[in-house]
């Protein structure tokens, strides 16, 4: 006979999942306000969308916090090329918006 998990602490966590999450996609809306911004920049001055030296930076960072953290570092990485995979795409769409814009 299997045992019943404990429902109240099992909830418990469950609620702190979801606040995690919350503050995540909170969190994750900020960063994109932030880069969305550097994208405007980017394309007013002609530069590119994307940045290899700083996304080397980043991943170097980030890998560090996450084993200071206790968290994966491949996961982190994997995290954090998501995340720069849809900011070059967004860099790359303002600056083609900029570029058909009427002089």
């Amino acid at each position: 006979m299997q045992q019943q998990p404990p429902l109240p602490e099992l909830q418990n966590l469950r609620d702190s999942i979801d606040n995690i999450d919350a503050a995540i996609i909170h969190m994750l809306a900020e960063r994109f306000r932030c880069t969305q911004r550097v994208g405007v920049l980017k394309a007013e001055h002609a530069l590119p969308a994307a940045d290899p030296a700083r996304e080397a930076r980043q991943v170097a960072r980030l890998r560090e916090l996450a084993l200071t953290a206790k968290l994966d570092p491949d996961f982190a990485e994997k995290y954090l090329a998501f995340v720069v995979k849809e900011v070059i795409r967004y860099h790359e769409q303002t600056a083609r918006e900029l570029a058909e814009r009427p002089a």
